[in-house]
């Protein structure tokens, strides 16, 4: 299967039909081209699995791959990495954040990829593709989506996106570059559909911080925070949160701890973030301390379920103190989460959920309706495929496309073909996809 000088091809190994594992590969004369490639976390009968999508497709190809983009710094894009790239055997091209956290993690794997840092908005071109990183907001600093040219036609993909002209860390949202776009001929757009279904318009970063105050103020005891280590401007947020409400601030976790090193050597977290060691916190009066903690999902062995569970080494929570999840629930976690909130219940702890509160306490990285909305009527291309779903998302991904006067929308699934040009189809199953697991460093097949 190889797409000839007129065939302009996409086909997605990972993150479509689910949301995460992305892996995404565009065709286009003899030659491919592969953005993100993703991990999920699966907890089976053996325990919490790091499962990928299986590669084989394109490993039986690598000689034709001229690249891989990595759109930002989340583990479903760029996780399955250090386990897979020595297998495609060419570069990883991706912007400083994300390189500071993918290095150590491919030296770890004992991974020889080569990463090559790259500006946004950077221009380059790999074989027969042409791409320009186009810089967007989402919940992760210096997250790009990608003009890829072709001589078969032009692709814009989302990667992860949202609208925030005000997020906190990093430049906001640059609606005119993004509505200028409309000035080349659009083939498809290959965008995001997490929040397809919620109405109306995303919360910026910057909205969180007096909720957030206001909710850490008002505790007595200890304030333990559950949010995702990515989130860059949320720590950035919550560092000034201690800092107005008098609290030291302390990370419990090997995530949060790796990743404000890896803002810190990008030059964000420079101001109102110093934490104090987790061995100080003994020392302090329970209303002077504010703790960021790994495991808003329950994740086993993070330091919130080692709170909940009153096994972690360094602090205990007590009657008085206070939980806040300033994170959203994935799906296929709630059951954990569940089980998180009623050990802290057990021992008094108060819980403070973001979706329970009338406080904005968090605020996703993905476009709502209107945002997708505006976004098709800037770019207007002649093809919407909806990914980074499930299938309810994408379908209403497809039917905001056509109510913004997008003409063609075409929803699939992991292995289908999307014939972008010169015909726009789909060639459904028309590539064998499955996940792989590690297991005591081997990949094996689920």
């Amino acid at each position: 299967m190889t797409p000839s000088v007129e065939d302009l091809w996409f086909i997605p190994l990972g993150g479509s039909g689910e949301i995460g594992m992305n892996l995404n590969l565009f065709g286009h004369d003899g030659r491919w081209l592969m953005v993100d490639c993703g991990v999920t976390f699966e907890e089976t009968v053996g325990g919490n699995e790091v499962q990928m999508p299986d590669p084989q497709f394109i490993a039986d190809r690598a000689d034709s791959l001229v690249g891989i983009v990595a759109t930002h710094a989340h583990m479903d894009h760029i996780g399955a990495l250090p386990y897979l790239a020595d297998q495609f055997d060419c570069p990883i091209y991706t912007t400083s954040f994300t390189a500071q956290v993918l290095r150590p993690k491919l030296r770890e794997a004992g991974c020889q990829a080569q990463l090559r840092v790259v500006e946004p908005r950077a221009q380059l071109a790999l074989g027969p593709f042409s791409l320009r990183w186009l810089p967007i907001t989402h919940s992760t600093p210096e997250t790009n989506g990608l003009l890829i040219e072709t001589a078969a036609g032009t692709i814009v993909h989302t990667a992860d996106w949202k609208i925030d002209p005000a997020p906190v860390v990093g430049e906001g949202f640059d609606q005119p570059m993004w509505q200028a776009l409309s000035n080349k001929t659009i083939d498809a757009v290959i965008c995001d559909s997490t929040n397809a279904l919620n109405l109306g318009h995303s919360l910026s970063e910057a909205d969180l911080y007096e909720g957030l105050l206001e909710e850490v103020s008002a505790s007595t005891g200890r304030v333990a925070i559950g949010c995702f280590a990515s989130n860059i401007a949320r720590l950035q947020t919550l560092g000034r949160v201690a800092s107005a409400s008098g609290r030291y601030l302390c990370l419990l976790g090997r995530s949060l701890i790796a990743m404000t090193a890896a803002a810190k050597a990008c030059g964000y977290l420079t101001e109102d973030f110093e934490p104090i060691p987790p061995n100080d916190l003994g020392y302090l009066p329970a209303h002077e301390v504010m703790i960021l903690a790994t495991g808003s999902q329950g994740e086993p062995g993070a330091a919130l379920t080692r709170l909940a569970a009153n096994r972690h080494p360094i602090l205990e929570l007590d009657r008085g103190d206070r939980v806040i999840f300033s994170a959203k629930a994935i799906p296929g976690n709630e059951t954990r989460i569940a089980a998180m909130e009623a050990g802290f219940a057990a021992s008094g702890v108060e819980i403070v959920h973001a979706h329970r509160s009338n406080l904005p306490l968090h605020a996703s990285g993905h476009p709502n309706a209107e945002e997708l909305t505006h976004m098709y009527q800037w770019l207007r291309p002649a093809v919407a495929v909806p990914v980074h779903g499930e299938a309810a998302h994408m379908q209403a991904n497809a039917e905001l496309a056509s109510r913004a006067g997008i003409a063609r929308q075409l929803v699939g699934e992991n292995g289908d073909l999307f014939r972008l040009a010169p015909m726009p189809s789909i060639l459904r199953r028309a590539v064998a996809v499955g996940r792989l697991f590690e297991d005591k460093g081997r990949l094996r097949r689920v």
